[in-house]
């Protein structure tokens, strides 16, 4: 399972005692921030992208959009998100639970700005029903950021 893996990459900084696991579905942003009972912009929600032979991630606010001007002029190629097949296959964790962590090296991962507004956010952990809060210097830190993007609207 991925939040095995994602346990595991969590296991080598000492903090895969912070993830929770929940009795109810997390996959979206809005059952996420049910579950852990906070706003949903606060929720880092991981996109697979489309690009050249493989993908990227952007993990971005709960209350965004990917603005594709913004994404084109970012990143050389038009916004097209991975089919649901594409995501358990070149990222490893299935819809719903996709996270920037326990990825393949190739497999580049971009925060937005968006995120830098809070303190802490809450992605992931590889399954619909697992989060775990960290600051967003954390969250860069341990999804290996490549750097901090401005690609999303809809939250200034």
């Amino acid at each position: 399972m991925a939040i095995e893996k994602v346990r595991d990459y969590f296991e080598e900084f000492g903090i895969a005692y912070k993830i929770k696991e929940f009795d109810e579905s997390s996959a979206t942003v809005e059952l996420a921030a049910q579950a852990l009972n906070v706003e949903p912009e606060r929720i880092a929600k991981t996109l697979s992208f489309k690009k050249d032979e493989s993908c990227i991630l952007v993990v971005a606010a709960g209350d965004t959009k990917i603005d594709n001007a913004k994404f084109k002029a970012t990143f050389g190629v038009k916004a097209k998100m991975l089919s649901p097949e594409e995501v358990i296959e070149q990222v490893g964790h299935a819809v719903g639970g996709v996270c920037p962590f326990g990825i393949p090296e190739n497999v580049l991962v971009y925060v937005d700005e968006s995120l830098k507004r809070f303190e802490t956010v809450f992605p992931a952990c590889g399954s619909s029903n697992s989060a775990i809060e960290l600051t967003c210097g954390e969250l860069y830190t341990y999804a290996n950021g490549e750097e901090w993007v401005d690609v999303c609207k809809g939250w200034e």
